[in-house]
């Protein structure tokens, strides 16, 4: 982290006439037609202008010419400036979530909520699992989103287990032992439609937990993590033994 700082630092110092936001903005289209360039602002550090493209954060000069991509620290406050930037503008709009092609699970007083992109045969879903059991007073909807790239049979055993009497039941019985419910029917499903919805929020990865407010946290959190970001409140983190 002390060379990003010091790097930081010194890309600063090289530019020490401010343009003007539209200015810079201006200058960048030109030199990079190309580039999906969403949001130009001054950044905390003189001299330097933060370029938001669609999902990720650059930082530029006056001339545009230089850019440096990295975290931004605000070290008297012990702050990731960058890390709660790409939260903001990452941020999904959880009201237009499809929630009937989710499988619903309540827990306790279901109060709080959690939106959760899943696939089946993802070893990092698996041990999220566990965690998620840990936790009380949320509703946690799964959307059932298989990586075919990745694992070639998870879309058919989505498929098996939406269409299960009990789609809960049978998620968590499969992620936790891994057997799939016998006897299913096929039935109209919606994994197909969960792919182009997570295609459409740029979700490439699983699992992603969608919180309430909308920001995103890929991988697999634990329980403790979870729970801090969901605020406490109601909920109170149950003392299973954790699983891996």
């Amino acid at each position: 982290m002390r060379k990003l700082v010091v790097s930081i630092i010194a890309f600063a110092a090289a530019s020490t006439v401010f343009a003007g936001t539209a200015g810079v903005e201006k200058r960048l289209r030109e030199q990079y037609p190309a580039t999906n360039i969403t949001e130009v602002r001054e950044s905390p550090m003189n001299g330097v202008y933060e370029v938001v493209m669609g999902r990720n954060i650059g930082y530029t000069d006056e001339s545009g010419r230089y850019m440096l991509f990295g975290h931004m620290f605000d070290m008297k406050e012990q702050k990731d400036l960058t890390a709660q930037r790409l939260d903001e503008i990452n941020k999904i709009d959880v009201s237009a979530l499809p929630l009937t092609d989710a499988i619903k699970t309540v827990k306790g007083d279901g109060s709080r909520k959690i939106y959760v992109f899943s696939d089946p045969d993802c070893p990092f879903c698996k041990r999220l699992e566990p965690e998620l059991a840990k936790l009380d007073n949320v509703t946690i909807y799964t959307f059932l989103y298989p990586l075919e790239g990745l694992h070639p049979d998870a879309k058919r055993k989505a498929e098996i287990i939406w269409c299960a009497k009990d789609r809960a039941k049978a998620w968590n019985e499969f992620m936790v032992s891994g057997k799939l419910p016998e006897g299913v029917d096929k039935c109209d499903n919606p994994v197909e439609r969960n792919i182009r919805l997570g295609i459409s929020l740029g979700i490439n990865g699983t699992p992603t937990i969608i919180f309430d407010g909308g920001m995103i946290a890929p991988g697999a959190l634990p329980a403790v993590e979870i729970e801090r970001r969901l605020g406490g409140g109601k909920a109170m983190v149950q003392t299973s033994k954790k699983g891996g």
